[in-house]
């Protein structure tokens, strides 16, 4: 068969992209061409694809994802393309992978009233509806079962398009033999000593991870807690803002930008803490990644991996609606008490027992099964 992929920009250290690009790299590997639509590429590329730059233009963002997708359904339309993934939303997708949170629901739980009044609001409206509305025939994969819930809430007829799949967590996030002497070097690499605490937060998209919130949490804790904090925050962003709000709340001596690294294996064995209090997040692969690794999670409810930390009892997750003084509470407990090593054997026991890894032969597999009956559907008439 012949597949494409569509995604606004991709870049190694996305947790969307690499989702992506397993699922696309399983596809190849079962035979079938890949073409890659996108605006941006960054990093090499695979040389089982073929990867179309699509050069869209606009003064707004909303604005260039009309222009991008506008262009695409010209080049798909001249090329013979068995079936169309998308992992944005948008319309003209027979396969849409859940990358992104439901926005209608972020929409009426996290914006004003005056928010709907705005271009932005009615573009992402109606390219979610393009995908999820009575009218669309798009087939959907889930990550979680949050998704679901607000899916179906906002959109009733789409629950028959609605289809769960597995996590796909790498497998080299499980510690290895010699975890313990991976953790002693690398806190000796970035002269951490063991009287310290190393939290760390991991992913791109530093606003909608909560890096504020993380930030103002280690803020809070009493001075003699807060000076044996480290604070490492992996990942691809801006980083000027943070860094001024660290400065401002008095804690920039003890945060460190690291920007996106290819190395997160050593993070997770290496720090004491992973604080992950997002905003909105379809998945959040990291609380899965740090659990397996025996890394305890603070995280908050509006993720939607986070029922896997409860299930796991590998850490803390906050309720809904959020409140700074909880995530503040929660942090001071964890890391003065004593069960932090609990928390981390039953997350090695979770990830030995789950199935947490099989995500992208599974959606391969789907994505077959999807064209067959598409075409079987097509011969009928």
């Amino acid at each position: 068969m012949t597949l494409a992929f569509l995604i606004y920009s991709y870049f190694p250290y996305g947790g969307q992209q690499r989702d992506f690009l397993r699922v696309a790299m399983a596809c190849a590997q079962r035979g079938h061409k890949i073409i890659v639509y996108t605006m941006k590429w960054q990093g090499e590329v695979p040389e089982q694809f073929e990867v179309v730059k699509v050069g869209a233009k606009a003064w707004s963002r909303h604005g260039l994802y009309q222009d991008f997708s506008g262009k695409v359904d010209k080049l798909i339309a001249a090329r013979d393309i068995d079936t169309v993934i998308g992992f944005n939303k948008m319309p003209g997708l027979d396969v849409y992978f859940a990358a992104d949170p439901c926005f209608a629901e972020r929409a009426q739980t996290q914006r004003g009233f005056y928010y709907r009044f705005m271009p932005r609001y009615s573009h992402f409206m109606n390219y979610e509806a393009a995908v999820f509305g009575g009218q669309s025939r798009t087939e959907t994969l889930l990550l979680s079962p949050l998704q679901r819930t607000q899916f179906e809430k906002h959109y009733k007829q789409s629950h028959k398009r609605l289809h769960d799949i597995p996590p796909g967590i790498d497998k080299d996030r499980l510690p290895p033999a010699n975890a313990a002497e991976i953790r002693a070097k690398f806190r000796q690499e970035f002269r951490i000593t063991d009287e310290q605490w190393l939290i760390v937060s991991i992913g791109s998209g530093f606003v909608v991870k909560g890096i504020d919130r993380s930030l103002r949490a280690i803020a809070s804790l009493p001075s003699q807690m807060r000076e044996k904090v480290r604070y490492f925050i992996v990942g691809q962003d801006k980083e000027l803002r943070f860094r001024r709000l660290a400065k401002k709340l008095g804690v920039s001596k003890q945060v460190d930008f690291l920007g996106g690294r290819d190395d997160v294996p050593r993070f997770l064995l290496g720090a004491d803490l992973l604080l992950h209090p997002a905003y909105s997040e379809s998945a959040g692969y990291v609380l899965l990644e740090a659990t397996i690794a025996g890394l305890p999670v603070l995280t908050t409810d509006t993720c939607g991996y986070a029922f896997h930390i409860e299930k796991a009892k590998a850490g803390i997750v906050c309720a809904s609606p959020f409140a700074q003084h909880e995530l503040n509470s929660q942090l001071k407990f964890m890391l003065s008490g004593d069960r932090r090593p609990t928390w981390s054997a039953n997350g090695i026991a979770y990830g030995q027992a789950e199935d947490l890894y099989s995500m992208p032969e599974t959606v391969a597999t789907m994505i077959e099964g999807f064209t067959q009956r598409r075409s079987s559907k097509v011969s009928e008439k």
